[in-house]
């Protein structure tokens, strides 16, 4: 083995050497300071939040006999407060891709509806509730807002069909 690879070697040797002290010194300077870290908060730690953070959300009740203990379900409101005026509906959902016609959304123009127009307002109100996927695009249904009523999407279809230009 000539000088240049004892060279080589020594020095090599040297590096992983100190790398190696030098990772064993993180670690224990690590450790102590998560310790360290840890004794303080273990002793603020509540046990009883985290047991009943950590408990199942359901539990399966086989006694035919016993009593539903289900709490009644609040029906969520209709956005909007519950308004059928197609302006408000097409300002807050609508306009957001008719206006600029993402996703091949069409404009309110004439050029653009007519041929919808045709079909019949019941195949609008159809397409916009149940959503559409026409060669342009996608129409997701209720305009992606699952929480707006029948009502709703149809006084919007309305509102767009009385405002093209």
């Amino acid at each position: 083995m000539s000088d240049r690879d004892s060279v080589f070697f020594r020095n090599f040797a040297f590096f992983t050497a100190a790398l190696t002290v030098l990772t064993i010194v993180l670690i224990l300077i690590g450790r102590s300071v998560h310790h360290y870290a840890m004794d303080d908060q273990s002793s603020q730690l509540d046990r009883g939040a985290v047991h009943k953070n950590i408990q199942p959300v359901a539990t399966v009740n086989t006694d035919p006999n016993a009593t539903s203990a289900t709490p009644e379900v609040a029906v969520s409101e209709a956005p909007f407060g519950g308004s059928v005026d197609g302006q408000v509906i097409y300002d807050n959902v609508c306009m957001a891709c008719h206006t600029t016609g993402a996703g091949g959304a069409p404009q309110l123009v004439h050029a653009e509806w007519d041929a919808r127009v045709e079909q019949g307002i019941d195949t609008l109100y159809k397409h916009a509730i149940e959503g559409f996927t026409g060669d342009k695009g996608l129409m997701p249904a209720k305009g992606g807002r699952s929480d707006l009523t029948d009502e709703q999407v149809k006084a919007s279809v309305d509102y767009m069909i009385d405002h093209l230009q």
